[in-house]
């Protein structure tokens, strides 16, 4: 028996060379099938806006394109390794690699090997490219699709309450003492009525306060709208209360979101559900490296056997159950019935340990 994990370079490089290619076409094909049915979804609602024409169609493709490539990636990892299993089983070349020496790990080695690679590739394309794009992507569809600033360090729409009046700011940009607020409206509440709307162009810190500039006020009970001028808005509200008062995850990088769960902490608030998310983004792209070993069931057995469709079903529902319990294990870590850790990592050590018995089950 060969001793060498990796007893050929050669046919280390073919096998990877394979699997490679195979998932990247996989999810190529996906990628263009979905984007072009999303497309078709999202297209009224984009046009139906004023203003917006075909520019704002291929704005919205470079920015769903990157989710989708990161959600099906690893179903693509697992079809890939499908594929490349089924081809390698039906030329006999496994039953070569058997007969020469190798073991089912060492056979699977390549595959593994070039999983992690396309690991950690898919770990810096979700912080650099997709949490940007989902951030941005996500103001964009919270204002149906209108004209706004196209920058994921902004947030939108955000909602606090400063006592019994709600404070609303369009745009919140910045941290600390450099938070700005723009398009900003407080809803005055007196005794459960509402008694008058203050609105201003922008806000900043002062003090305890807020100054809100070219502020107006309009009395509910006489019909009249007043000008204020600069005003102070807000006393005792805090920075953070807008700045953390919608965390998006998707929309945050493995540092951003960390930082932001201490920000939270910080303030009191829970975070146990954004921790199992904070987790999912290692976890999540290393879920490619599970893939291989799911898929191997395929792989090992005759296939003149006739079992061979029979494997590749085993292989993808192994797979697809994987994806099940992951999703199942990140829901109860943001409900909170699941320890952060464990929502996050629990399927991932699961399905390794599932797909180790399997491979040493059916390898023979």
């Amino acid at each position: 028996m060969q001793t060498q994990f990796f007893p050929s370079r050669t046919m280390a490089r073919y096998m990877a060379k394979m699997f490679l290619i195979r998932s990247l076409a996989v999810l190529a094909a996906l990628v263009i099938v979905l984007q072009a049915l999303d497309l078709l979804g999202e297209s009224d609602k984009i046009l139906g806006v004023a203003g917006n024409d075909n520019g704002d169609l291929w704005r919205y493709v470079s920015m769903r394109t990157p989710q989708i490539a990161a959600r099906f990636l690893p179903f693509s990892v697992l079809l890939g390794t499908l594929i490349t299993m089924v081809t390698l089983n039906q030329n006999s070349e496994v039953v070569s690699m058997k007969a020469s020496g190798l073991s089912a790990h060492q056979v699977l080695a390549p595959l593994i090997l070039a999983s992690l690679g396309v690991a950690v590739v898919s770990f810096t394309f979700n912080e650099r490219i997709v949490s940007r794009a989902t951030a941005t992507l996500n103001r964009w569809q919270k204002v149906e699709y209108a004209r706004i600033p196209m920058d994921s360090r902004t947030q939108s729409d955000i909602w606090v309450r400063d006592g019994t009046n709600l404070i609303n700011a369009g745009s919140v940009e910045g941290r600390g003492p450099a938070t700005r607020l723009s398009d900003v409206t407080i809803y005055d509440r007196s005794g459960g009525e509402l008694s008058s709307i203050v609105r201003g162009k922008s806000a900043k810190p002062a003090g305890t306060g807020w100054a809100l500039t070219e502020a107006t006020r309009f009395d509910v009970a006489r019909g009249v709208t007043d000008k204020l001028g600069t005003v102070t808005i807000g006393v005792g509200v805090r920075p953070d209360q807008f700045t953390l008062a919608s965390v998006d995850p998707d929309g945050l990088s493995f540092m951003k979101l960390w930082d932001a769960i201490g920000d939270l902490e910080a303030a009191g608030r829970p975070t146990q559900s954004l921790r199992a998310s904070l987790w999912h983004k290692i976890s999540g792209p290393l879920s490619t490296v599970l893939m291989p070993l799911l898929a191997a069931v395929a792989a090992f057995g005759v296939a003149r056997s006739g079992k061979l469709f029979v494997r590749a079903v085993i292989g993808m529902g192994l797979g697809f159950a994987y994806f099940v319990a992951d999703n199942f294990g990140l829901a109860m870590g943001g409900l909170g019935a699941y320890p952060p850790l464990l929502a996050a990592w629990g399927p991932f050590f699961l399905f390794l340990l599932i797909g180790e018995f399997v491979l040493v089950k059916t390898e023979e």
